[in-house]
């Protein structure tokens, strides 16, 4: 071999064992800079407090201790295991430290997804898909427990499509313990068991008839296992069905703006790469059955909600990357890997670097969700019942205050959500009214764009006692007698 032949492959094992380390230390970087935008979710506040909770009563909730619209109604929280890693990252570092958390979650994820990428793609094409998943997965790139699962989802999958790969590979045991993690981090544990039925199909499609029986002995045990780890909770399977009680809250899904459908009123990023992926396909793309149908499934789930797109964005390159190395010749070395230590070193010098400097800047939650000055002005923690917006939920249970609605539909349930909405937006004026005496509310703490702020404004029997940009408080004179 010459010295020229030499130097290449040692620079391509090189670039192969840098790489994924580069993209995760730009990736982190970079959130960290963002800080704030990490923490635009209401649900934040309220993912802290519940990890609060879970820690100083050293027990999970089986039911709301949070509300009073709902107190004492079962509820349990699927995300328990992600609420006690916030809470704690919380009480060591504050803000800062929830967005490092979410950050280092979240550059991990993308990390994995270029290096397994890289087992089957040259560089250029396993950054563009990377670039594409990191542009999908921006609108919810927020510090709460879902992207806390994103590394192993990504790793899970990744190790499915492996052993798809590798026709000849037994099921992934090594990964089962995974799933253990994940179902007590987060609910949608039930995706990790959905994506072996692929893994099982491309199998048998691969076989002849007579082999069908011996390919589902083989994934059969593992299925078994997989579903057995994702029951390893305090409470069971149950978590293994509110992914489906969240989907069954029917049109109330329309007014969580990450429920909706994609909206193509306006041109945005995820219509710019579907466009791109019809160009694609207009090139000659062509995908085994099974790995369409994966592609166009993790698709139809984006284009129904908002939220989904995460899973388009890190799940499908891991299906199409095998697909297209082998049709387009841009297969890497399967056995890659090299030794980068002066880059991974830098990597891990400037995550440390960034991660001391973000802990001296003030970051804190978006303000609009955050109506810190409307509660202490307003002495709302003396309040028996406080009438809120959807958005003010999770800083009132921040807050120690009971909630009238926040965002845990799974709780509340569909027709309570569409009730509350339609009340404050006035879409039922004679509801807001009976909602006003039926709960016995004492205060009310609402956008000031809101409708029913209006209304209140010209009740007798209610006065406003606080506004500024972020909320509106009215209180009431005088309750109502039973």
């Amino acid at each position: 071999m010459s010295d020229h032949a030499i130097h290449s492959a040692s620079k391509s094992l090189t670039i192969h064992a840098a790489l994924p380390w580069l993209v995760g230390a730009g990736v982190y970087v970079l959130l960290l800079t963002l800080g704030p935008q990490l923490l635009n979710d209401p649900d934040t506040y309220s993912h802290i407090a519940v990890g609060r909770w879970i820690i100083s009563h050293g027990a999970v909730p089986d039911r709301d201790p949070f509300s009073f619209s709902m107190h004492g109604a079962p509820w349990i929280t699927f995300e328990w295991l992600s609420q006690i890693v916030y809470a704690a990252m919380y009480a060591l570092s504050g803000w800062a430290g929830v967005v490092a958390l979410a950050a280092a979650a979240i550059a991990l994820a993308l990390g994995l997804l270029t290096r397994f990428l890289l087992r089957e793609l040259a560089p250029t094409p396993t950054l563009l898909m990377v670039l594409a998943a990191i542009v999908l997965l921006s609108p919810h790139l927020l510090a709460r427990p879902h992207v806390l699962t994103l590394p192993i989802m990504v790793t899970w999958a990744a190790a499915l499509v492996r052993s798809m790969d590798r026709r000849t590979t037994p099921p992934p045991y090594w990964a089962l313990p995974l799933l253990v993690l994940w179902a007590n981090l987060h609910g949608s544990v039930v995706l990790a068991l959905g994506l072996i039925g692929p893994a099982v199909l491309e199998a048998l499609i691969d076989e002849k008839r007579s082999e069908w029986p011996r390919v589902l002995l083989r994934w059969l045990p593992f299925t078994c296992l997989a579903v057995a780890a994702s029951c390893l909770t305090p409470y069971g399977p149950a978590p293994l069905l509110v992914p489906l009680k969240t989907l069954g809250l029917g049109e109330a899904l329309m007014l969580i703006a990450e429920w909706r459908p994609q909206d193509f009123g306006h041109f945005n990023n995820f219509e710019f790469l579907l466009l791109a992926g019809i160009l694609a396909l207009s090139r000659g793309v062509t995908l085994p059955v099974v790995r369409a149908l994966v592609v166009l499934g993790l698709l139809h789930f984006a284009l129904a909600q908002v939220r989904n797109a995460d899973l388009l964005a890190l799940l499908a390159p891991l299906y199409l990357a095998a697909p297209l190395a082998r049709q387009f010749g841009t297969q890497a070395e399967d056995n890659a890997g090299g030794s980068a230590r002066g880059v991974t070193l830098m990597a891990l010098s400037v995550m440390v670097v960034a991660t001391a400097l973000a802990q001296v800047r003030d970051i804190r939650p978006a303000s609009r969700n955050t109506p810190e000055a409307a509660v202490a002005s307003a002495g709302l923690a003396k309040a028996r019942a406080v009438f809120n917006d959807y958005s003010f939920g999770g800083y009132l249970i921040f807050s120690g205050i009971p909630t009238f609605i926040d965002g845990r539909g799974e709780l509340f349930g569909g027709q309570f959500i569409v009730r509350q909405n339609s009340a404050v937006s006035l879409a039922d004026l004679g509801d807001f009214l009976k909602l006003l005496d039926q709960y016995k509310l004492d205060a009310t703490l609402l956008q000031p764009n809101t409708p029913a702020v209006a209304l209140l404004d010209r009740l007798p029997d209610w006065r406003r006692v606080y506004s500024d940009e972020v909320a509106v408080v009215h209180k009431r004179r005088d309750l109502p007698k039973n």
